[in-house]
């Protein structure tokens, strides 16, 4: 059968949470699925890299969909133009987006609905297409897929959508990320935080990541301390993040915060697995990649116990309330004291991270699809809509 794939987020060198899971997702299944043939739809020119496999045949349509006007251009317009042209067997849309006047059946990876519950953390256009499309995404969808449990239920619920037809496909993280030997530690620090020992928050700078109370909750950990402990921002800034600027402007230990913007997947990796414990105090999150990449490195986690975080780290995280930073605080005091509570949350962090993997995260995301594609609709060529699949099902 023939499939069509928006990758439009793959970018080489600018590959962040959405674009991991494309990447890491459609690697496999392309590889490991020779017997369909898959055409990755591109809003600009791609990386070689990318064509995973020789059933794959990409195309380059335009304008590159850089802000809500071009998404809906390039969605509505010369992405549907193409797939009426192409006629595929099914549609698949990782980040979420859908041509809606498009009538092969769809399955969007719908991540979470942060936009839905902080819109004000998001520029007016931005929320505005999020809020007013992502629901006639979700309804327009054959099948959906998100990356956690919470999510799952939040879409329902916040979508008046039957939960039946949601799958849940968890994210994974990549190998690279295991623990360090403490030479690579040593250089690591040596490198970015003058010799001394840190704390990391790992992930794009973003209102609902809370980074105003961590740096709030770090001064008070240093003026409670006397600690010599830095604190490292691995992540570039996205959309308003004024509540950030603001507090470190104002720091008295601003010269102990260090931002190193984006950096390579290499780099991730030796800050993360060098750390003394990665901070992870968002407000809301789908999934949370660093919070796995974290356990995988062998290094302690102070987490948020709200949205899908808990359901990532199991009982293998120090977890907070991101609305008191009295409470992370208190957190990164606890864990560079007591020796037994960081050994064992290592220890279970190996064990709850053992759970995930991008090679569990493709096999069910290809279950979700073959759903689809086995229904008798697509079997015989004919479109079909989330609510004649959920007819078939009854």
């Amino acid at each position: 059968m023939l499939l069509a794939v928006n990758t439009r987020l793959l970018i080489k060198n600018r590959i962040d949470g959405t674009g991991r899971f494309i990447n890491e997702t459609l690697k496999r299944i392309t590889r490991d699925h020779p017997e369909h043939e898959f055409v990755f739809f591109f809003d600009r020119s791609f990386n070689k890299d990318f064509i995973f496999s020789d059933n794959i045949t990409a195309r380059v349509i335009y304008p590159q969909a850089r802000h809500p006007v071009l998404w809906y251009w390039w969605f509505e317009i010369s992405l549907t133009r193409a797939l009426k042209k192409l006629k595929p067997d099914i549609f698949i849309s990782p980040d979420g987006f859908l041509p809606l006047s498009v009538e092969a059946p769809c399955i969007p990876v719908i991540h979470d609905l942060n936009f839905h519950h902080r819109p004000g953390d998001l520029p007016r256009m931005v929320r505005n297409y999020y809020n007013t499309c992502f629901p006639k995404f979700a309804e327009k969808a054959t099948r959906i897929i998100t990356v956690s449990e919470y999510s799952r239920k939040d879409i329902a619920k916040s979508y008046d959508i039957d939960p039946e037809i949601i799958d849940v496909v968890y994210n994974g993280a990549d190998k690279l990320f295991k623990p360090a030997t403490e030479i690579e530690k040593k250089e690591t620090r040596k490198r970015f935080t003058g010799g001394k020992d840190y704390f990391v928050y790992a992930g794009t700078l973003h209102p609902r990541k809370n980074i105003p109370a961590l740096l709030k909750a770090f001064e008070d950990f240093k003026k409670e301390t006397g600690s010599d402990m830095k604190l490292v921002l691995a992540g570039k800034d996205l959309f308003r993040t004024p509540g950030m600027k603001k507090k470190l402007k104002h720091m008295n230990y601003r010269n102990d915060v260090i931002l190193t913007g984006r950096v390579s997947a290499k780099d991730m990796h030796s800050i993360i697995s060098s750390a003394t414990a990665m901070t992870f105090v968002s407000h809301y999150e789908g999934f949370g990649i660093p919070v796995l990449e974290s356990m995988q490195c062998g290094v302690p986690v102070i987490a948020s116990n709200v949205t899908s975080i808990p359901e990532v780290a199991g009982d293998a995280a120090l977890y907070i309330n991101p609305s008191k930073p009295e409470t992370i605080t208190a957190a990164m005091k606890k864990i560079i004291i007591d020796i037994k509570l960081r050994e064992n949350l290592i220890k279970k962090g190996f064990v709850q991270s053992r759970k995930f993997s991008w090679d569990k995260t493709a096999k069910t995301f290809w279950e979700s699809i073959e759903k689809v594609l086995n229904c008798d609709a697509v079997k015989n060529n004919k479109p079909q809509s989330r609510r004649d699949a959920e007819t078939q099902r009854r």
